[in-house]
């Protein structure tokens, strides 16, 4: 069954730029409630008030946004009106038939273009719309869980932007002990060339609840792309959710996501960046409950003069949780990676069990990976280990792969593969497992 949304009318064209007036004309034309809009414009006048990112922050010590303007881009792109399944690019259709799902929503610019149901979800209390429609039919959910408990607007100058610009979302609610076997598949196509987007993920499950949900990025050529991520993990629920961003090499990427956990959750976060001329990526995981178990796993592999930053941050609130992170990434030509970590335990965490790895695998000696795990430990009864690496292929075992008939590409091909297969084997969705060994292959050949 399909069900389709058919967007207001465009934002108003006579209001250009980015100013408070585009931030009200925007919830305006979408008719949201007054609620939604104070928080639009606070988050506005939040956004003004701070400072764009400085060299001499640490965050940003590595990553310069040189080039950088906001004055670049349309503030927004015009909603999509109705488009049937069978409209849709080939592209978009190939990422709807290759995965088997529960559910699965399309959203192409600033509209919802497609949403299909393959199963009755709704029967068991599940809600999977866009974050428009939520609005509209559970404005009580989203007011409670909307960039309250997981990402507050203020928290960096792009969370501000987005919280007043948002455009697109994905609502996400499993209720008390509600499983969703398959994945919930959400597809993003930033088609405009040279707009900004600000794609919403919020996924909430009850207590025993279970999903596993999947966001796709694509486009955004020479465009902008702010996003938000909020996981939020209800008592002894299980949550599985994949990020695989795509981007255009032109494309500028700010996301901030944060998963909050209550006792005894279970989470496992996938990251994947392959496209974007810039990303920054800033991923919490915060285990505020006892028990609670968090797996953070990140791929990358930047080519030509991408630059590719992630700052992660496990935080552990509460005694007996599990955090583990691993990110590998790859590197070629003249690109760059940036890696900041930290494990932080509080006063009361105790027998924390932490560990942090970041592996880095230089194919050329153009590029450059920059890693720095750290700790920031305030409970003595914990067990907390980081480590990072970078390495360039071994000729030894590029010779030992050759002396059994491969050629020197395919032993290097071999050997990269064999790189990321340590986080590919803890993706739980078999075709996007598949879908990322074709990227990676498509990465290895330039």
């Amino acid at each position: 069954m399909s069900v389709f949304v058919k967007e207001p009318e465009a934002i108003v064209r006579s209001v250009e730029g980015f100013s408070e007036e585009t931030v009200r004309a925007h919830s305006i034309a979408r008719n949201e409630p007054a609620w939604m809009l104070e928080l639009r414009l606070d988050a506005w006048r939040q956004f003004e008030a701070m400072p764009w990112p400085k060299p001499t922050d640490e965050a940003w010590r590595r990553t310069r946004l040189t080039g950088f303007d906001l004055k670049n881009f349309k503030p927004l792109a015009t909603a999509g009106g109705k488009v049937e399944k069978g409209e849709l690019s080939k592209l978009l259709q190939e990422e709807l038939d290759e995965m088997d799902s529960a559910a699965s929503m399309v959203f192409e610019d600033s509209g919802l273009r497609n949403s299909i149901l393959h199963s009755n979800l709704q029967e068991h209390g599940v809600i999977f719309m866009d974050l428009q429609s939520a609005l509209q039919q559970h404005p009580e959910l989203v007011r409670k869980y909307f960039m309250t408990e997981a990402v507050k607007p203020g928290l960096n100058k792009f969370t501000a932007l987005h919280a007043a610009l948002w455009d697109t979302g994905a609502f996400v609610y499993v209720p008390a002990n509600a499983r969703v076997t398959l994945p919930l598949q959400v597809i993003l196509n930033q088609r405009t060339e040279g707009v900004g987007g600000y794609h919403h993920t919020l996924v909430v499950t009850e207590q025993g609840a279970e999903v596993t949900v999947v966001d796709d990025l694509l486009g955004a050529k020479d465009g902008l792309q702010v996003s938000v991520v909020e996981l939020i993990v209800g008592a002894s629920a299980v949550m599985r959710y994949m990020n695989l961003q795509d981007f255009e090499h032109s494309a500028w990427n700010f996301l901030t996501g944060r998963a909050v956990l209550s006792r005894d959750a279970d989470l496992r976060w996938i990251q994947v960046s392959w496209g974007s001329r810039l990303t920054k990526a800033f991923l919490d995981v915060d285990l505020m409950g006892p028990g609670g178990h968090a797996e953070l796993l990140g791929i990358y592999f930047p080519t030509g003069d991408q630059h590719i930053d992630h700052q992660t941050l496990q935080i552990h609130r509460a005694p007996h949780c599990f955090s583990d992170l691993l990110f590998n990434g790859a590197l070629k030509d003249k690109s760059r990676s940036v890696y900041m970590g930290i494990i932080q335990v509080y006063p009361g965490a105790q027998k924390t069990d932490a560990y942090q790895r970041n592996g880095n695998l230089i194919l050329d000696p153009t590029a450059r990976a920059d890693s720095i795990p750290g700790l920031e430990i305030q409970a003595d009864d914990v067990r907390c280990t980081h480590g990072a690496t970078a390495a360039q292929v071994e000729e030894e075992y590029v010779f030992y792969l050759m002396a059994r008939g491969l050629s020197r590409a395919q032993a290097e091909r071999m050997i990269v593969q064999g790189f990321f297969q340590a986080v590919l084997d803890r993706v739980p969705v078999e075709s996007v497992v598949h879908k990322l060994e074709r990227v990676i292959e498509r990465k290895i050949g330039g």
